[in-house]
């Protein structure tokens, strides 16, 4: 990967850290005051709001840090080893609780009549369209694995050809 590529990769992370530091800060806070005004009966559901709202940020805020430990491992050009799996493990585990936290938004504005069947089917979907994020970096960890086994080899086999010559 060049450096121009890192070097604009990083500025983007660091601007969606940003914005999620900004969401946290001052969002969050403001949505805690508009659910104050809401209608009493949905008085009981404004912390599970808000802490789904505050973890979601969160799990967006360990996808970015790993997504740039991964980066930075390209740059380094160590990126096929061990230590990459524990970032890419981090990230399923952190998308995978970001779907829970959908399924849990959805179950908390099932029941009644305040929200459109419609809006609960389509976090539903929304729900499954995360989890599928998860598969597809699953996949990724599979290859990642595929191509540190042929690093592994490689070395190996050049380690044997040097002592052949």
């Amino acid at each position: 990967m060049g450096k121009l590529t890192v070097l604009v990769l990083r500025a983007v992370l660091v601007a969606l850290l940003a914005g999620s530091v900004f969401m946290q800060a001052v969002m969050a806070p403001l949505m805690a005051t508009d659910l104050e005004e809401i209608d009493p009966a949905f008085a009981p559901l404004r912390v599970p709001f808000l802490v789904i709202a505050v973890l979601g940020i969160v799990m967006v805020e360990v996808v970015l840090f790993c997504v740039w430990r991964l980066v930075s491992m390209v740059a380094r050009g160590t990126v096929f080893s061990h230590a990459a799996f524990r970032y890419v493990d981090i990230v399923i585990g952190a998308v995978v609780a970001a779907a829970l936290l959908m399924a849990a938004l959805a179950f908390l504005l099932a029941p009644g009549e305040a929200v459109p069947p419609g809006m609960i089917l389509m976090m539903g979907g929304a729900m499954v369209a995360i989890f599928g994020v998860a598969l597809i970096v699953l996949v990724l960890r599979m290859l990642l694995a595929q191509a540190v086994a042929r690093d592994i080899e490689a070395t190996r086999m050049r380690a044997e050809l040097d002592e052949v010559i």
